[in-house]
């Protein structure tokens, strides 16, 4: 019995899939059954309600041999480490009180380089309290997401890729399909023991000024990348409904990128993943834009 959470996300939802055409059996943990597919409400055991409900967990971790644990962040949460450490005390008692022998966590690069970085910092800390358990363990540490883009379609509609890190600043990015892939052989498997890190790094390391020019092609139009201000940020995401200190963390997070935070760890096969920038752009971006007019 494999639980899984944040079923509906982009990564929950490639694992779902996955699991579905395995034929496993999984049991879903959903805020509204409604956002299901008929196909995976049919097949799969279905729980209602919030993963930070002590009663919901306790329900779905009855009888579970695998758990795949993914956060999203709160951001009216009043400290960073209460949307990620505080909000999974409860998934980390309900896998000790029953005995839950494998966990699959949804984490980020950055242990181990000394960097205080927002929402990763307590990503990590969520990492160790599901560590504590006992259980065998997997944390994925993934690099920024490709799909982070999406949020930007408007603008590069307009031809404008923003951010605040240096234009030539090269860094791993990583599509999430390829998170949800590792995500479901882990949970597919029963083998594996101890606890580790798995880290996903994306195909190569890119600038924002490389990814303009790869969207230029890709959307057959030119895109440039201009760099904000990180405190004209924070204001607009407390505009925008977060939290003081979730928008912090936010900035917090952007300027440990830009120290290194992503760079701690060596490029092997193993953690190079297979989207590249150029098809996830092709395949899901550029429908969007194009949608725009």
């Amino acid at each position: 019995m494999i639980v899984l959470t944040s079923a509906t996300g982009h990564i929950g939802g490639r694992v779902l899939t996955d699991l579905l055409a395995h034929d496993a059996e999984v049991r879903v943990v959903v805020r509204d059954s409604a956002k299901l597919d008929d196909a995976v409400r049919r097949r799969f055991e279905v729980v209602q309600g919030s993963h930070r409900d002590p009663d919901v967990v306790d329900r779905a971790l009855r009888g579970a041999d695998a758990l795949f644990w993914l956060m999203p962040a709160d951001p009216t949460a009043s400290s960073i480490y209460e949307t990620y450490l505080t909000a999974s005390i409860p998934g980390a008692e309900a896998v000790v009180r029953h005995g839950v022998p494998r966990v699959v966590t949804v984490s980020a690069l950055g242990r181990g380089t000394g960097l205080y970085a927002g929402h990763v910092s307590a990503s990590l800390a969520m990492d160790d309290l599901f560590r504590s358990t006992g259980a065998h363990v997997r944390v994925l540490a993934n690099a920024t997401f490709i799909d982070n883009l999406e949020r930007q379609v408007r603008s590069l509609a307009d031809g404008v890729l923003t951010g605040t890190l240096p234009a030539d600043l090269k860094l791993p990015m990583v599509a999430t399909r390829d998170i949800g892939d590792a995500a479901a052989r882990l949970l597919r498997d029963g083998t594996w023991t101890g606890q580790d890190t798995v880290d996903l790094l994306g195909p190569e390391d890119l600038s924002l000024d490389h990814v303009a020019a790869v969207l230029s092609e890709v959307l057959e139009r030119p895109v440039r990348y201009e760099r904000g201000d990180r405190a004209a940020d924070l204001e607009t995401y407390q505009r925008y409904g977060m939290s003081a200190a979730v928008a912090r963390a936010l900035v917090d997070m952007d300027v440990a990128k830009e120290r290194g935070l992503d760079l701690a760890v060596t490029r092997t096969r193993e953690n190079t993943t297979p989207t590249s920038l150029r098809t996830w752009a092709t395949e899901v971006l550029r429908p969007q834009v194009e949608a725009l007019g």
